[in-house]
């Protein structure tokens, strides 16, 4: 399916990695150009050399987005490179294991801000470009806020609000036409899940236990099928959906245990 996002300026926060790099690498694959932004300039450049090596289109920002000059600088950055911006991907973040009875203020506030404070003021700033486009906004969540996970609670809490503000800025935007949706992931296989997965004293029956639940064809999401939601949501092939949250995750969160 041609998703017409060929040419469009789509900025995509954490793009380097994980499930933010397989949402890069599908928007450039649909001719779109994804601007990273992330903390890590080597890891931006080395996917931007690698798009562009495969004849595909993409740029870098580099930004602390726990900082909100740089979420700005960001933004600002991206219009005045390319003039436009046509959507953004609200993506970068970290299940951080800020929990009750482990954590505290200082640990909890900090996690809030490397999850969803930034999402609030990358929308903020991106919001006059994209009232011009007519852009997207999507959120990349979590199964977290739904079902829980423990010892969690800043990144579960993250989520919760990630799933409201996606709710509240559809109602907000819907005067500009900006549609906002979020995709919902569970178990969806990244380098860093497999670094968690790691911690366990058999790593491989911990992955084998979790994928056993896991509905539709017992395995993990792939980084990709997130990303090719996300492009859809992007694209006017959704031009009628707005205030959705979307979870792409196999049935994980809402088949009945029965059946797996």
């Amino acid at each position: 399916m041609n998703l017409q996002l060929a040419k469009k300026i789509i900025i995509v926060t954490g793009g380097a990695r994980g499930i933010g790099e397989g949402i890069t690498k599908v928007l450039a694959a649909e001719g779109a150009t994804p601007v990273i932004i992330g903390r890590n300039e080597n890891d931006n450049k080395k996917l931007v050399d690698e798009i562009i090596a495969n004849g595909g289109n993409a740029f870098q920002f580099v930004a602390e987005l726990t900082k909100p000059e740089e979420c700005k600088l960001a933004v600002e950055n991206t219009i005045k490179k390319f003039g436009r911006i046509d959507g953004l991907v609200n993506n970068a973040g970290v299940n951080d294991g800020v929990g009750l009875e482990s954590g505290d203020y200082e640990k909890f506030m900090s996690s809030l801000h490397k999850n969803v404070v930034h999402y609030y003021l990358m929308a903020k700033y991106a919001l006059p470009a994209l009232k011009e486009s007519k852009g997207a906004i999507v959120n990349i969540s979590s199964k977290t806020a739904e079902t829980g996970q423990g010892n969690t609670s800043a990144y579960a809490a993250s989520n919760g609000g990630r799933n409201a503000l996606t709710r509240e800025w559809a109602v907000e935007l819907l005067k500009y036409g900006i549609r906002v949706n979020a995709v919902i992931v569970a178990e969806c296989f990244t380098p860093l899940y497999q670094t968690w997965v790691n911690t366990f004293d058999n790593p491989e029956e911990k992955l084998k236990s979790i994928t056993a639940k896991i509905p539709l064809e017992n395995r993990m999401t792939t980084s990709e099928e997130i990303a090719n939601m996300v492009a859809f949501l992007l694209s006017e092939k959704s031009s009628h959906t707005t205030g959705q949250l979307i979870h792409v995750d196999g049935g994980y969160v809402h088949l009945d245990r029965a059946i797996s």
